[in-house]
Formats: structure tokens, sequence, C-alpha cells
């Protein structure tokens, strides 16, 4: 039992190093699922075509997240961006966990599919190449996976196929754009984090090549779009830079379709990865764009109030293990905003920057155990 609890503290322990702008637990030294949110990863078969009339029919990994008990839970299908040329080929399984915990405390299924031309279906045949010209081809092919998730999730007896929304970020928003400009059964409504394509930050920083070609196809597609949607973009994005998302966006409205636009301010290198870097900013407008919708379980992570607890550099106070008395020092020397979070059996979990109670109960809880916030800032919230 000792040793098994060794083990299980030092993964814990791996899982819990931060790292800025990102989630600590995106990239484990090895793959731990989260047991919390019951993370598998299942397969089913799609078939799409591409802009040269190819059709190939391939597997698809989708990982899926869902509470907890039997259901029928509302489905939400979440998709990943297209990472430039010269880097998808170590673009692995699309792990959104902070997205999705939010997502499954708010009471959805959560089915993230990695789409054919990606991870495992990568080289060979790539159906959204769209060589800078006609979006049409690579949009269906992308949102026909979507079509296919949403068949694949009714053989499921857990997901309730009657309620869904779609959302994604960079080329997967560019996809929920697609899927809700279709129309399809059940839908009822989608949010497209910095969605788009063509964008090359390293040799034109802003600068998408034919983003006349984006705002033409969402103006055609808008009038099937029969559901609400929020678009999510950052000031400083350097795949399509702070004008072409308003030309989607107004391109969008003009042609019939019902979205909120928001522009937040730039927000670290590179307001592309606003999803993971601005969550404080992007979570209020998401959820009260869900609860319009119905969905209003609170999911958000709140930080109690200080309490009395213990002085914040008393380390025998903290209740963890052996692992979680050596992590804590290395909280203490971070910089605020940061947080640390302990579970009942003596695991733990901490996280700095944005969003960081949200992110540390999260590392602390992905073992499956219940925690809570022990120290946010300079305070310690615990209590007993």
């Amino acid at each position: 039992m000792r040793r098994l609890f060794g083990i299980l503290a030092t993964a814990l322990y791996l899982l819990a190093i931060p790292a800025q702008g990102q989630d600590t637990a995106a990239k484990p030294v090895a793959e731990v699922l989260a047991q919390d949110m019951r993370e598998e990863v299942l397969r089913f078969q799609a078939t799409v075509t591409d802009m040269f009339g190819r059709q190939e029919t391939k597997s698809v990994p989708v990982t899926i997240y869902r509470p907890p008990g039997a259901g029928p839970f509302p489905l939400f299908v979440f998709n990943h961006g297209r990472a430039v040329e010269a880097k998808r080929a170590q673009q692995g399984r699309y792990r959104p966990e902070s997205l999705a915990r939010y997502l499954v405390a708010k009471g959805f299924v959560v089915m993230v599919p990695n789409r054919i031309g990606y991870w495992e279906t990568y080289g060979g045949f790539d159906p959204e190449y769209s060589g800078c010209r006609s979006i049409e081809p690579m949009s269906i092919a992308a949102s026909d996976q979507v079509l296919a998730t949403l068949g694949f999730a009714r053989t499921l007896p857990y997901v309730d196929t009657s309620r869904w929304l779609v959302g994604g970020i960079s080329v997967g928003g560019l996809t929920s754009v697609a899927t809700v400009g279709r129309g399809p059964e059940g839908l009822l409504g989608g949010i497209n984090f910095s969605g788009g394509t063509g964008g090359n930050p390293d040799h034109n920083p802003g600068k998408p090549c034919n983003p006349s070609a984006t705002t033409h196809y969402w103006g055609s597609i808008a009038k099937n779009a029969k559901v609400p949607m929020v678009w999510l973009y950052w000031e400083n994005d350097k795949f399509w830079g702070p004008n072409n998302p308003k030309l989607w966006h107004q391109a969008w409205q003009d042609g019939g379709g019902q979205a909120q636009y928001f522009g937040f301010e730039a927000v670290g290198e590179d307001g592309h990865g606003g999803i993971n870097l601005d969550m404080d900013r992007w979570l209020p407008v998401v959820d009260q764009f869900l609860q319009n919708l119905g969905f209003d379980a609170p999911a958000i992570v709140q930080t109690p109030p200080p309490s009395s607890f213990s002085a914040i550099a008393d380390l025998g106070a903290v209740p963890v293990g052996a692992a979680g008395k050596a992590a804590y020092p290395k909280f203490l020397e971070m910089p605020v905003p940061r947080a640390f979070a302990v579970s009942n059996k003596g695991g733990f979990g901490y996280a700095r920057g944005d969003y960081a109670a949200g992110r540390a109960m999260g590392n602390c809880q992905r073992l499956g155990n219940p925690c809570k916030l022990y120290a946010v800032g300079e305070d310690v919230v615990y209590k007993p």
C-alpha cells in the first residue's frame, strides 16, 4: 500500500508542475488520464473529401470527458486547431483539460475529435488543405467530422444528442462556424475561439493569406445558421491580426447569422493562445452565453476569503504527503497570481498565472479525489 501511494504521489507531483500560459497537466511525463472526468479515448469511422475530390474513410480518435453519474448529459463537441505545416507532424492528441473541466462542471459530456490529418492519421491525406484558395472544402471536411462525432455520440447511452453545442479554437473555431452554418438538428449554439485559416505567425504575423475567402464563405453560409454564437478574439492575434476577425464577424451578421463578438485586449506574446492565456476574462463571457441557453450550473472556481488556519509559510500546517511537502516551498517562490490545492488523500496540485485557482484545483483532482484550495496569492484560504 505504501508503495502504491508513493507511485500515485510521484505521478501527482509531476502533474502538478506548472507551466506558464498552458494547462499544467497538458504534457505529463507519462500520460495519465483525468480520472475525475472519466477521460477516455475511443474511435469511430468517418468519411471525408478533400478539395481535389479525393475521398477516404479513416478512424477518428475522440477524447471524451464526462460528469459523474449515468446521464444522459448534453453534448459539447470541441475542435482543435491546425499547426503551421512545419509543426503539424508533432501535433498530438488535443487535451483541453481546463476548458473541459469547466464544461463538465456545467453538466456536459465533452467530446474532442482528433480530426483526419492530425495525430494518428497525419500524413498522406490532408482533407483540410486549402492552398489559400476557397475554404469551403476544408470547412465541410472538418464539420463533417463534427457531425460524425455527433452520430457516434448517439450510440453512447450517457449522451443526450438532442441538446448539443459546438466550439473550437483557430481552425477548430472555423469548424464551429461551419457547423453552425449547416443548421444541424439539436444544435443549441456555438463558440468560436480565434477562428480562421491561412495564418502564419512566424513569416507573416497578423496577415493571413486570402482572408477575403473567409469573409465570403462565412457570409454565404450565415443564412443557414439557426442558433446564436459567441466569438472571442484577441487584439494581438499573430495569425489574423486585429481587423480581419471584425470583417469576418460583420460578414456573418450581414448574412443573417447571430453572433456576439468580443475583442479582448492583447495578452501574452500572441493573443491567438488567449483560450489558455486569458481564461479569467473569457470564462465569464462564455458562462453568460451558456446561462442564456439554460445551462446555469456554477462551474467557475471561486476563491474563498482568507482563513485563519495558518500562516502561508508554515509548511507543517499544509495537509499533504511527502511529495506535497517538497513541492510547497517551490509554490511559495512563485510570483502571484498563484494557487495551491490539496486533496482529502494527501495529494496536491498548484498553478501560477491566469485562472490559477481553477487550474490548481484541476491538477489536484485529476486522480479522482476531492480537493480544496489551500492558498491563493499571499493568503491561506483553507478550512478543514
